[in-house]
């Protein structure tokens, strides 16, 4: 989360949750919790959670960093022309199998 420019606004283990949001302030506001109906969580099947970076290096980095921390490649850093002709993105997996992309907007310099 650092590396895309989010710091932690909240932590509190006790409920579970925690949260962050990008430095400065503002959104979007991240935020992880056990579910509130009490169920055990699992993975969405065909949901994903994209992260916007900077730039092409912040991507690279993050997908990096996310497979250092256990995470799974599930599409390394690439330009994907079929969303449009800047749009370099990168895809994995969480350790829970959540699907995770980072993304930029404007290639991959």
């Amino acid at each position: 989360m650092a590396r895309l420019g989010h710091v932690e606004r909240f932590a509190d283990a006790a409920r579970p949750w925690a949260g962050w949001q990008p430095l400065g302030g503002g959104r979007p506001l991240f935020i992880i919790t056990a579910p509130f109906d009490g169920a055990t969580a699992s993975p969405g099947n065909g949901a994903m959670i994209a992260f916007s970076a900077s730039d092409g290096a912040t991507v690279r980095d993050a997908h990096a960093l996310g497979l250092l921390h256990g995470g799974t490649d599930d599409g390394a850093p690439a330009l994907r022309p079929q969303y449009h002709r800047d749009y370099y993105g990168a895809y994995l997996r969480d350790p829970d199998g959540n699907k995770l992309c980072l993304v930029c907007h404007s290639g991959p310099a």
